[in-house]
C-alpha cells in the first residue's frame, strides 16, 4: 500500500503540471527541448519503477512511455522532432556500446556446436520469416509482403534479445551453465550478423553490386583507420586521461564522433577517387559500432564502458521513448495481427531452427530445447533495424508499428519462458523423443565394473576435482563415474581417465542403473542454484535409498540449508563460501604477517598456477 501511495502522490506531482503545458512552459520559459526531454525521462522512470515492481523489462516501459505520451496518446510532447534528434545520439553510443562488448575472440573460441549453429541459425531463419510473410500475404494478409515487409519480417524474428536474456541469466547466476553458454555464444553470432544487415541496408533500395563495393570498402578503409588510430594514438591519450577519471568519459565520446565524423568524410574521398555518386560515406551507426570494437581489447575498455554506460542509459531511454512516439494511430486490427503474427513465428522458429541446428550439431536434447525457448524474443537489434528501415523508406509505420508491438509483447514473454524452460522441455521431451529427437545414450559401462567415487554433475567444483586427482591420484581415475547431462563435456572427461556416463540427475532410475548403488563414495558437486528437477536434499535422499553403506557428500549454500541435508542423510556437507572464507583467512593472515608472497611461492610450487592448469572447464 505504501508503494502505491507513494506512486500515487507522484502521478498528481507530474501531472498537475503536464495538464498546463502551455502555461507552465511559458510561466518558466522553459525551452521545448528540455520540456519535451524532462516530460519523456519523468513519464519513462514512473513506467520503470511499475514496470520492475511486476517483473516486465523495463524497455517495454520506455516503448510504453513514447505511445502514452506521443501523437496516439495524450499529446504532451511538443516538439517530436527534438526527441528524434536526441534519439539520433542514443543509436549513436548504444552501437558504440555494443561494438565494445562484441567480443570476437570468444566467438572464435565457442566450440563446433556454437559456430556452426551461430553461421547457419541467422540466415535460415530470414530466410523462414520471408516465406511466412509471403504465404501470409497469398492468404490475405496484404500489409505484409510489400515492398522490404517479407525481408524484414524474416529479420525480426531471425534475432534475440542480449539485453533482455543475458540480464536473466545474470540475476539467476546461470550463466556459466551450458544453456547459459549456448545462448551467449548464439547472441554474439546473431549481433555479428545484424551488423551485416545494417551495412547492408542502405543498399535494399538499389541493389547493385557496385554501390554495395563502395560501401564495403569505406567500411573496411575506416575500421583500418580507426585500428591503426587505436593501436598508436588512443593508447597514449588514454594514458593520459586516467589520471583524471572524469576525463575517460570525455575521452570515449570524444573518439566516437571522431570516428563518426571521419566515417562521413569518406564521402569526399569516394568522390575524389571514383567520381561523384560513390558514396562512401559510412553511417554513423555502423561508425559507432567501429569505433567501439577497436577500442574494446584496451586496457581501460571496462572502465570505458561504465563510464560511458551512465551517460548511454540516458540517451537510450530517449532512443526507445522516440520508438515508441513514432507509433502512428492505429486504424483497424492489422498492425496487431502483424504484431502477433511476428510473436507467433518467432517462437515456432526457434523450435524449427534453433533447436534442430543445435541438437544436431552436437548439443544434448534437454539444453538444446531450454536453450532455444529462452531466446524466443525480438531482439532490440530488431528495433534499431526498423528504426533505420523507416529512414530508408524500407517499410510502412504501419509495420514499424507492429513490430514494436510485438517487441513488447516477446519482452512480457520472456521472463516466463525463462522460469518454465525446464518445465516445458519436460513436457516436450517425449513428442520430442517421438520424431527422432533423441536424448544421448547413457553411454556403455563396463559390466558389474563397481566405481569406488560417483561425482553428480560436472561443473566447475567437479572440473577442478579431476584435475587435482589426475595430478596427484592419477591411479583414482579409473575407479571415478561422472553422471551428467553435458555430452559436450564427455569426450575429455573419458580422455582424462573417468568414466562418465548421461543422466538426468533429478530421474532415480537413472542413478539406479548408473552404479550409484555400489559406489563408495557419492558427491553431489552442483549447488540448488544450477540444479533443476531435484536439489541436494532430494538427491541424498535417493542416494541413500539405493545404496545404505555409501558415503553421501552433497553441497549447501545458505547455512540453515545445511541441516537440512544433513538431515536428510549427508554425511558430510560442504559450503562453498566457508572454504573460500578459511582460505582467505589463511592468505590474509599471511598477509598481514608480511609473508604472502613465501605463502605465494608455496601453494605454487605444491599446487601450480592458477592459469596454468588445463582443466576441462576453464
Amino acid at each position: 500500500m505504501g508503494f502505491l501511495r507513494a506512486a500515487g502522490l507522484g502521478m498528481v506531482a507530474v501531472f498537475l503540471p503536464v495538464f498546463a503545458t502551455p502555461a507552465f512552459a511559458a510561466a518558466t520559459e522553459m525551452p521545448s527541448l528540455v520540456y519535451d526531454i524532462g516530460i519523456s525521462i519523468c513519464i519513462a522512470s514512473m513506467l520503470s519503477i511499475l514496470f520492475v515492481r511486476i517483473k516486465i523489462p523495463t524497455i517495454a516501459a520506455f516503448l510504453v512511455c513514447g505511445i502514452l505520451i506521443g501523437p496516439i496518446g495524450i499529446k504532451l510532447i511538443t516538439q517530436p522532432d527534438n526527441i528524434d534528434t536526441i534519439s539520433e545520439l542514443g543509436f549513436i553510443l548504444l552501437l558504440f556500446m555494443i561494438g565494445m562488448e562484441i567480443d570476437l575472440r570468444r566467438m572464435l573460441r565457442s566450440g563446433k556446436m556454437i559456430i556452426a549453429s551461430g553461421l547457419l541459425q541467422y540466415p535460415l531463419t530470414v530466410l523462414f520469416g520471408i516465406l511466412v510473410a509471403k504465404a501470409l500475404a497469398w492468404i490475405g494478409l496484404s500489409t505484409v509482403g510489400e515492398n522490404y515487409d517479407a525481408l524484414y519480417f524474416g529479420l525480426f524474428i531471425a534475432g534475440s534479445s542480449t539485453l533482455l536474456v543475458i540480464k536473466l541469466f545474470q540475476e539467476k547466476y546461470e550463466l556459466d551453465t551450458e544453456p547459459g553458454r549456448i545462448a551467449l555464444g548464439l547472441l554474439v553470432f546473431q549481433d555479428f550478423w545484424a551488423i551485416i544487415v545494417i551495412i547492408l541496408q542502405p543498399s535494399f533500395a538499389a541493389p547493385e553490386i557496385l554501390p554495395v563495393l563502395y560501401t564495403l570498402l569505406g567500411i573496411a578503409l575506416l575500421a583500418v583507420v580507426s585500428y591503426l588510430l587505436a593501436k598508436s594514438l588512443v593508447p597514449l591519450v588514454f594514458r593520459w586521461l586516467s589520471k583524471e577519471p572524469q576525463m575517460m568519459l570525455v575521452g570515449a565520446l570524444g573518439w566516437c564522433f571522431a570516428i563518426v565524423f571521419i566515417g562521413n568524410g569518406f564521402e569526399y574521398v569516394g568522390d575524389f577517387a571514383f567520381g561523384e555518386g560513390s558514396h562512401m560515406s559510412v553511417a554513423t551507426g555502423m561508425s559507432a559500432l567501429i569505433a567501439g570494437l577497436t577500442i574494446a581489447t584496451l586496457p581501460y575498455s571496462r572502465e570505458i564502458v561504465a563510464k560511458v554506460g551512465i551517460v548511454r542509459d540516458f540517451f537510450i531511454t530517449l532512443f526507445f521513448v522516440g520508438l515508441g512516439m513514432s507509433v502512428p494511430p492505429i486504424e483497424g486490427v492489422s498492425v496487431m495481427v502483424i504484431a502477433l503474427a511476428l510473436v507467433l513465428f518467432a517462437l515456432v522458429s526457434r523450435q524449427l531452427i534453433f533447436f534442430p541446428l543445435l541438437y544436431f550439431t552436437g548439443g544434448d536434447q534437454r539444453h538444446a530445447e531450454v536453450a532455444s525457448i529462452r531466446l524466443a524474443q525480438i531482439s532490440e537489434f530488431g528495433l534499431v533495424i526498423s528504426y533505420l528501415g523507416t529512414q530508408y523508406g524500407h517499410i510502412s509505420d504501419e509495420f514499424a508499428s507492429a513490430i514494436i508491438f510485438a517487441f513488447i509483447i516477446t519482452a512480457l514473454l520472456t521472463p516466463v519462458l525463462y522460469k518454465h524452460a525446464y518445465n516445458i522441455h519436460r513436457w516436450m521431451a517425449p513428442f520430442l523423443q517421438a520424431i527422432g529427437f533423441r536424448e544421448p545414450e547413457e553411454g556403455a559401462l563396463e559390466a558389474e565394473k563397481e566405481y569406488d567415487l560417483v561425482l553428480l554433475g560436472f561443473h566447475r567444483v567437479a572440473s577442478s576435482l579431476l584435475h587435482d586427482i589426475a595430478k596427484n591420484k592419477p591411479e583414482l581415475l579409473s575407479r571415478i563415474l561422472v553422471i551428467d547431462f553435458n555430452v559436450q563435456l564427455h569426450p575429455a572427461i573419458r580422455k582424462l581417465g573417468a568414466a562418465v556416463r548421461y543422466g538426468d540427475l533429478s530421474n532415480d532410475e537413472i542413478l539406479l542403473h548408473a552404479g550409484v548403488g555400489n559406489a563408495k563414495v557419492v558427491v553431489a558437486t552442483i549447488p540448488d542454484d544450477i540444479l533443476r528437477g531435484t536439489s541436494n536434499k532430494e538427491l541424498v535422499k535417493v542416494v541413500r535409498r539405493i545404496n545404505e553403506k555409501a558415503i553421501v557428500i552433497a553441497n549447501a549454500e545458505e547455512l540453515a540449508s545445511a541441516q537440512e541435508v544433513y538431515a536428510c542423510g549427508a554425511d558430510y556437507v560442504y559450503m562453498g563460501r566457508i572454504n573460500t572464507a578459511r582460505a582467505l583467512e589463511e592468505i590474509i593472515t599471511r598477509t598481514m604477517d608480511g609473508a604472502l608472497e613465501d605463502f605465494r611461492r608455496d601453494e605454487e610450487e605444491l599446487h601450480g598456477r592458477h592459469h596454468e592448469r588445463t582443466e576441462i572447464l576453464k
